[in-house]
């Protein structure tokens, strides 16, 4: 057995000794530096830093009437380190109407970081949301009585009418995905979900204050800490003034009930979106308060899905009306001269291929084809075009400078509108029938898209830009519902003229197509003599019964309204469409329908559509 000499113990009890310090160091090393729970404890002994929530921004139409406000509200936070069980179940259930099992199951969500992944028992969590005025006033004399528990003054959002849901949108109680995104919200905040409400949430939110209060020894509350040195006030949320009118919404909405469609309307000059109807809709007051989840639920099972917004997010064949389209680009790239006449027999045939027609006079120059609505005319135009060697390499240059020409009047891409959820609708090229035909199609394969049909989907705000496009004979700007933003001007691109590829004189003829088609067309029943109303008419085919379209301006000469309507199953572009679109005209207009346009509103407010086979 060895003999380990003092000298060599007094090593081991040295090195034991230096063990024990270093692992005491790092420990306090690991608790005052690197661990921050004896700080946030000693901080919640100490200070209740308490959010003060700004007033988000109130929300008014293009006249002024108020259309969203806010009004008081209150939250019932807990602090978890706190309450530890000090609280009588029993009295605080009592005091705010609610069960021990909902105390209970709500004490167990807040902990549950799966369901709230900001949770910390030093900070408040929110127990209970938007408790009105009425609701809190008993709770509130017995709160003292509930360590742990504390008040939290917000606001509920209130929309003054029924209608113009779409737009709006609401505010809902934040998700995990919001935090995680942004680092400004915590669990229990509200945000917009929809609408402008979710578009412009960053200026109608404002900025957060923070009250510092000092505790006493049993957490009672003392007072400001420092006077309130290190406070900080909330800044409001800024005002938005939207460019819809609502008088022309309501009407829009009440010419629509019973119908699956939209109405939407562009001031040309500026793209201001003066009505935007999405039908079925429904009532945004009933979006508010802690039904809101159940009402959204409900609205989510709906078949005819009101939550859906079609004047955006609705991809439709746009049938005729495309045709004006058709006709610029045709001027533009040479293909026709306005004096260009085609025949159309009942339609467009050629090599065993034919695309019906109605019956009138041919052959027929162009803006008798327009106003007409002749389906031959353009068939052909879209056959030379694509068959055109001495301008066109090949077919797929010939569609892709086709394509060049729609993309350039807002298809086939998102307009960018200031709402959420736009879709971009379908604009086909090239590459797209190669993959479909193995590179083997011409003019004939693709006819249908001359006519608005085939392949060809747009949205119904891009059926009205068009309207607002050749109003304007040649440019459009990014149509928005906001007007303006109190403080903050608008984004560059809702001031900024786009221009199309096509000609400025090739739109007078257009226009001219597109008045003809008003005085002795198919937009006969729009004609009015007190101003010039330029239109046109769109079936477009379906599964089911064919859609109701229209798409006009007016007046001819300074317009200030463009406006597309598109009415699913509605049958012929004149059955629905025209009537709808010269209502919405006539209002704007005039400010007001006569007599006989209000009788008209009511008997198309009443009429129902028989629904087809479509997808919705």
């Amino acid at each position: 057995m060895k003999d380990y000499g003092p000298e060599y113990r007094k090593y081991v009890i040295g090195g034991v000794a230096t063990l024990i310090v270093v692992i005491y160091i790092v420990r306090l090393f690991s608790l005052q530096i690197m661990s921050d729970d004896y700080k946030r404890n000693a901080d919640s002994n100490a200070f209740l830093k308490k959010t003060d929530y700004p007033s988000r921004g109130n929300i008014t139409d293009r006249t002024g009437k108020l259309l969203v406000y806010n009004r008081p509200a209150y939250d019932i936070m807990v602090v978890m380190n706190e309450e530890s069980g000090r609280v009588d179940t029993t009295e605080f259930c009592m005091a705010l109407g609610i069960t021990k099992e909902f105390y209970a199951k709500r004490m167990s969500d807040i902990k549950d970081r799966g369901k709230n992944p900001g949770y910390s028992r030093f900070t408040q969590q929110i127990f209970m949301s938007q408790l009105s005025e009425e609701e809190f006033s008993i709770f509130r004399e017995k709160l003292y009585r509930f360590p742990g528990f504390y008040m939290q003054k917000r606001s509920i959002r209130q929309y003054q009418y029924p209608y113009a849901a779409h737009v709006l949108g609401d505010v809902a109680e934040v998700s995990p995905g919001d935090i995680e995104e942004d680092e400004y919200y915590q669990s229990g905040d509200y945000i917009g979900k929809l609408g402008v409400e979710r578009y412009y949430e960053k200026e109608l939110r404002g900025e957060k204050g923070i009250q510092i209060l000092l505790r006493d020894a049993h957490g009672r509350i003392k007072g400001k800490y420092q006077n309130g040195k290190f406070d900080r006030k909330p800044v409001a949320g800024k005002d938005l003034t939207l460019s819809i009118d609502l008088e022309l919404q309501e009407l829009g909405e009440r010419l629509m009930e019973g119908k699956i469609g939209s109405i939407v309307a562009i001031e040309p000059a500026t793209g201001e979106v003066l009505c935007m109807v999405s039908s079925p809709t429904y009532d945004p007051r009933l979006m508010t308060g802690r039904m809101r989840g159940k009402m959204h639920k409900a609205l989510q099972a709906n078949a005819w899905k009101p939550l859906l917004n079609r004047a955006i997010m609705g991809q439709y064949p746009p049938g005729s009306t495309f045709k004006t389209s058709q006709g610029l680009t045709f001027l533009t790239e040479g293909i026709i001269s306005p004096q260009t006449t085609y025949p159309c027999y009942r339609g467009f045939l050629f090599r065993g291929l034919r695309v019906g027609c109605h019956g009138h006079g041919s052959p027929l120059p162009l803006i008798p084809a327009i106003s007409t609505s002749c389906n031959g005319y353009f068939c052909w135009g879209l056959y030379y075009m694509m068959s055109n060697r001495k301008k066109y390499k090949t077919v797929q240059d010939a569609m892709n400078t086709w394509r060049d020409y729609m993309v350039s009047m807002g298809f086939g891409y998102k307009l960018g509108v200031d709402l959420p959820g736009e879709k971009r609708g379908l604009i086909p090229n090239a590459d797209f029938y190669d993959n479909a035909y193995k590179k083997d199609w011409n003019g004939l394969t693709i006819i249908s898209i001359s006519i608005g049909q085939g392949e060809v989907n747009l949205t119904p705000l891009q059926i009205a830009n068009l309207g607002a496009t050749i109003a304007n004979r040649g440019y459009f700007i990014t149509p928005h519902v906001v007007k303006t933003i109190k403080g903050q001007p608008l984004d560059e691109k809702f001031r900024k003229k786009n221009y199309t590829k096509a000609s400025r004189s090739s739109y007078d003829y257009i226009v001219a197509g597109m008045r003809s088609s008003v005085v002795g067309g198919t937009c006969h029943e729009a004609n009015r003599a007190d101003y010039e109303v330029c239109g046109k008419t769109g079936t477009a085919q379906n599964r089911g019964h064919d859609h109701s379209v229209f798409m006009g301006f007016a007046p001819m000469k300074n317009p200030k309204i463009a406006v597309a309507v598109y009415v699913e199953n509605g049958g012929f572009g004149a059955t629905f469409g025209v009537p709808i679109g010269a209502l919405i005209m006539e209002k704007y207009i005039n400010g007001k329908l006569s007599a006989g346009s209000e009788a008209k509103a009511r008997a198309m407010q009443s009429k129902r559509v028989a629904y087809g086979s479509n997808d919705r």
